[in-house]
C-alpha cells in the first residue's frame, strides 16, 4: 500500500483480497502523528491476580472520539486522490466508526455523510453531527444503513468508507499494535475483540511480523460469532441474525481482507457470553474506574471466563477498544452484570400481618447491611392463614457470601424463608 493513492478495492468478496504488511502499518503511524492519541497502557492488580500473570489494559477507549476507530477512518481519507475528496465521503454506522470518520473528515477538509440507524442512541448522533457530519437516519438495523449508504455512494459519486473491510482501515488500526509492543515489550498475549475483523487483524499483522511469538486472541460475542464458523470453513460465512448487546462488535460477515489476516495470524478466537460482557464492563467501572462499551470489555470478559488459560503467556494486554456507551444501556447493563456477579437477592417470607412486623423486618435488613431496593405484599393467596402476608423483597448485597449471610440472619430471626 502506498499512501496518497486510494486503493481500488471497496468491500465485497475477492478470491485474493489486497496484501497489508507492516511497512503499511508503520506508514500509518507517521501519518496519525499528531492526529490520534497514543492511548495510556494501565494495568490491573484485581485481573493480576486473578490470571496469575501481569494484565495492563491498553485503553482504546480513551481515545479521540472514544474508540480506535479514527485510526483507520483517518488513513483511509487520508489517501483519497484529490477528486475523491473533492466529491466526499459516506460512512454507515451506529456509532464509533461514524464518529470516527465524522472527525477524520473534518480534520482533513472532506464532505462527509454518515448513515446511522434509526434507533442509533442519541449521545452517538449528537457527537457524530458535532465533528462535523452530515447525519441521515436510515433503516432500523446495520444492513438496512449500510445499503442506503452504498446507494448514496453510487448515486453522488461519494467514496464509500468501509468500517473495516479496507487495507488503509487495517492498516491504520494495527498502529495499536505497534504502540503495545512500545509500551509493553514484554508483552506474550493480546486479546482483542473482533467484529468484522479490521482491529483485530491490523495488530495481528503489526505485531506478528515484529513478535511472532506473541499470541494474539480475538474475542466474540456468542451471540455474534461468525468467526468461528468462518474460519471452519475457511472462508467467510454471514451470520442470518446476530444478536448481542455488544454492538461494536455486532458483525454478520467478516471482511474478506481481514478474514485472510486473522485465519493467518491470529492464534485463538474465544466466544464469551452477554453475562460475561455484562460483568466485564461492571469490573472496568468500579475496579480500573474506566467507562468502556460492550464490545470494549469483551477481551475483560475473555479473562474472567477462563482466567487459568492466560497464565503461562503473561504480561497479558486486553484492548479496551472503545467507551462510547449509551447511558441507558450503560444502566440496563450495569444492572445485568450486577445481578450476574450475585450483588441482587431477591427474597420470599411468610409474615404475621399486623403493625410493626415490616418494620422489624427492615431493621433486620438493616443490621445485615442489605440495601432495600423494593418490597412487596401479597395478601391474596389462598395458601395464606387469615393472619398472613407474604413478602417480597429485592435486596441489593455486596456479593454471593453476603447474600448467603442475610438469608442466615433472616432465619436466626425467626423469619421463614419461602423462596
Amino acid at each position: 500500500m502506498s499512501f496518497g493513492v486510494s486503493h481500488p478495492f471497496h468491500g465485497g468478496f475477492h478470491s485474493e483480497p489486497p496484501r497489508v504488511i507492516l511497512d503499511d502499518v508503520m506508514g500509518a503511524q507517521k501519518m496519525l502523528s499528531g492526529v490520534s492519541r497514543v492511548t495510556a497502557m494501565e494495568g490491573s492488580r484485581f485481573l493480576t491476580q486473578l490470571v496469575g500473570a501481569p494484565v495492563h489494559f491498553k485503553c482504546e477507549n480513551l481515545q479521540r472520539t472514544g474508540s480506535f476507530k479514527l485510526r483507520g477512518a483517518y488513513v483511509r481519507i487520508a489517501g483519497l486522490r484529490p477528486e475523491e475528496r473533492a466529491a466526499g465521503v459516506v460512512a454507515a454506522s451506529a456509532g464509533n466508526h461514524a464518529q470516527g470518520v465524522a472527525l477524520a473528515s473534518a480534520l482533513l477538509g472532506v464532505r462527509s455523510t454518515v448513515f446511522m440507524p434509526a434507533g442509533a442512541p442519541l449521545p452517538k448522533v449528537a457527537a457524530t453531527r458535532e465533528y462535523g457530519a452530515e447525519v441521515r437516519l436510515q433503516g432500523q438495523v446495520v444492513d438496512e444503513t449500510l445499503a442506503a449508504a452504498q446507494e448514496y455512494a453510487e448515486r453522488t459519486g461519494a467514496v464509500f468508507i468501509h468500517p473495516f473491510d479496507h487495507p488503509d482501515i487495517v492498516a491504520g488500526q494495527g498502529t495499536v499494535g505497534l504502540e503495545i509492543l512500545e509500551q509493553c515489550p514484554e508483552v506474550g498475549t493480546i486479546l482483542v475483540g473482533v467484529g468484522g475483523g479490521g482491529l483485530a487483524a491490523g495488530i495481528a499483522l503489526a505485531v506478528k511480523a515484529v513478535r511472532p511469538d506473541v499470541r494474539v486472541v480475538g474475542v466474540q460475542a456468542a451471540g455474534a460469532a461468525a468467526y468461528p464458523r468462518s474460519l471452519a470453513a475457511g472462508r467467510p460465512v454471514a451470520l442470518e441474525s446476530p444478536v448481542t448487546m455488544a454492538d461494536g462488535i455486532k458483525v454478520g460477515r467478516p471482511g474478506d481482507v481481514p478474514f485472510r489476516i486473522v485465519a493467518e495470524w491470529v492464534d485463538e478466537v474465544r466466544t464469551v457470553t452477554e453475562a460475561e460482557l455484562s460483568s466485564a464492563l461492571l469490573l472496568c467501572l468500579e475496579r480500573a474506574k474506566l467507562v468502556v462499551e460492550p464490545a470494549g470489555a469483551s477481551p475483560v470478559a475473555a479473562l474472567l471466563s477462563d482466567p487459568g488459560a492466560f497464565a503461562a503467556h503473561g504480561p497479558v494486554v486486553a484492548v479496551l477498544s472503545g467507551g462510547n456507551v449509551d447511558p441507558l444501556l450503560m444502566q440496563r447493563v450495569l444492572r445485568h452484570g450486577m445481578a450476574a456477579a450475585g450483588r441482587y437477592l431477591s427474597l420470599r417470607l411468610r409474615l404475621p400481618d399486623r403493625p410493626g412486623v415490616l418494620a422489624s423486618l427492615l431493621t433486620t435488613l438493616s443490621v445485615a447491611d442489605a440495601n432495600v431496593l423494593d418490597v412487596s405484599h401479597v395478601r391474596i393467596d389462598p395458601h395464606l392463614g387469615l393472619a398472613e402476608v407474604e413478602v417480597e423483597l429485592q435486596l441489593e448485597t455486596k456479593g454471593p457470601e453476603h447474600c448467603a449471610e442475610v438469608a442466615r440472619a433472616l432465619r436466626h430471626a425467626g423469619y421463614t424463608v419461602l423462596d
